[in-house]
């Protein structure tokens, strides 16, 4: 039966518990279904109270580790702790107010759907779209991701562009075409909730490299290129996720330098790059890198439109394995995303989302301690000198879901920080609630907000 060790953990013990149950179930010490000690014997055997056991398996349940039921016990779940951040919630409360997940801010009143939909049932298109692909429109997809990507200064042929269902299925799928199982994957420190996901489902090793305020530091990525056998680097430089890190013209030669001298293949994650005016970190390595984008994050998340953009040596593989790429695109969704880039809808929603990204960070400026040198983005990050885990907790208890530095960390010693997302609440008024309840966290907890 599992017992914890509490041994240089947190020094609030019912979070030290949590840590270490988590701990377990991401070594696989602890897997899916299997069942946790009862509150009482675990309780004996770590010398603390009962109440502190069920007030850790409380939040155990809370951040989606555990469920059980009376009588049967406590189980560990299924999902990962990443998958949670996307998955439906409960609130506590009618006024609690999510920071939590970042999705894109949603425009009243819009009506993009309806007349595309109207337009296309006029059209007499609908029913195509009801069937499986049609050659004609995977041919449109391929053209419409190449105009999607030369807007972001990317300029490829669309035989060079494989759609996917989204940019997460494009990274894996980009991943398993290029990596095997057991091997290293370079990343930043903090990376993101979904490269964590993938590496769990495709038995990655992920190995860490060391972040500044424009995120990778060329210097460390060099290093760990050096001392590990990784041959693959995925990278966020554009408004990187958790951290919102920009890497600017120089950073990015910088970085394309050193993944040319070690000889490794670029997978850069580019679905916040719209957002910016400055073009991928691709454009400077046509022959070693894999662009992963999609429309979710910058114009419409239910869309589910992604691709995979590269030279034709590495799109080579994936186009070949079209049952794990194009197929699993809808054909509705697929014919929706078409419309849209080929009217130019998809840019004037992006131009709105910028706006509002902009107006929502300036908002985010007036209430919390943001360095002046933080590049506006949808989600901020808040480096923190206490334990992170704690002031989410304290902001969870104010009715306001933030995510601790834990769930993007890549090993244990990372910087201690909260992701906040500007862009989830309905309204910039609902904003303005949650960060003045987490700027009163800020000011009574024993932490004090740093620059990165």
């Amino acid at each position: 039966m599992w017992t914890p060790s509490l041994e240089g953990r947190n020094s609030v013990k019912y979070l030290a518990i949590v840590e270490a149950l988590a701990d377990a179930v991401s070594q696989g010490d602890l897997r899916p279904g299997d069942r946790l000690p009862p509150q009482r014997g675990l309780a004996w055997k770590l010398g603390v109270n009962l109440s502190t056991v069920t007030q850790a398996y409380r939040e155990a349940a809370r951040r989606h580790l555990v469920g059980g039921e009376v009588g049967r016990g406590t189980y560990v779940l299924p999902e990962s702790r990443e998958a949670t951040l996307f998955s439906l919630k409960e609130p506590d409360s009618q006024d609690s107010l999510d920071l939590s997940t970042n999705v894109p801010a949603r425009e009243p009143g819009n009506r993009d759907l309806e007349d595309t939909l109207q337009a296309l049932i006029a059209q007499g298109k609908l029913g195509a779209a009801q069937g499986y692909h049609e050659p004609r429109l995977l041919d449109r997809a391929g053209v419409a991701g190449s105009q999607w990507l030369a807007q972001r200064g990317f300029q490829v042929s669309p035989a060079s562009i494989v759609p996917c269902a989204g940019a997460q299925q494009a990274l894996a799928a980009a991943l398993q075409s290029i990596c095997r199982p057991g091997d290293s994957v370079l990343v930043e420190e903090l990376t993101f909730p979904g490269m964590k996901a993938v590496a769990k489902q495709l038995h990655l090793r992920l190995v860490p490299v060391a972040m500044d305020a424009e995120g990778c530091q060329p210097e460390a990525l060099a290093r760990a290129a050096e001392t590990s056998d990784a041959r693959v680097v995925v990278l966020v430089p554009l408004l990187q996720n958790p951290t919102g890190a920009l890497a600017g013209p120089e950073r990015c030669r910088a970085l394309a330098g050193v993944i040319r001298q070690q000889g490794l293949t670029l997978v850069e994650d580019d679905v916040y790059g719209a957002l910016t005016d400055l073009p991928p970190l691709s454009c400077q390595l046509p022959e070693q890198a894999l662009l992963v984008s999609s429309l979710s994050k910058a114009a419409v998340p239910g869309v589910r439109f992604g691709m995979i953009a590269g030279s034709s040596d590495l799109i080579a593989p994936l186009r070949e394995e079209t049952h794990a790429t194009t197929w699993l695109l809808s054909p509705l969704a697929l014919e929706l995303a078409c419309q849209w880039i080929e009217d130019g809808t998809v840019y004037r929603r992006l131009d709105w989302q910028k706006g509002e990204m902009l107006a929502r960070w300036k908002l985010a400026r007036r209430i919390l301690p943001i360095p002046p040198s933080a590049p506006p983005a949808p989600h901020l990050w808040l480096p923190v000198s206490g334990d992170a885990e704690a002031v989410a907790e304290l902001c969870h208890r104010q009715r306001v879901e933030v995510v601790a530095s834990r769930t993007f960390a890549v090993r244990r010693d990372v910087p201690q920080g909260l992701r906040l997302s500007l862009t989830t609440p309905a309204t910039r008024a609902d904003l303005q609630q949650a960060l003045a309840r987490v700027a009163d966290v800020l000011s009574s907890a024993p932490v004090a907000v740093q620059t990165f």
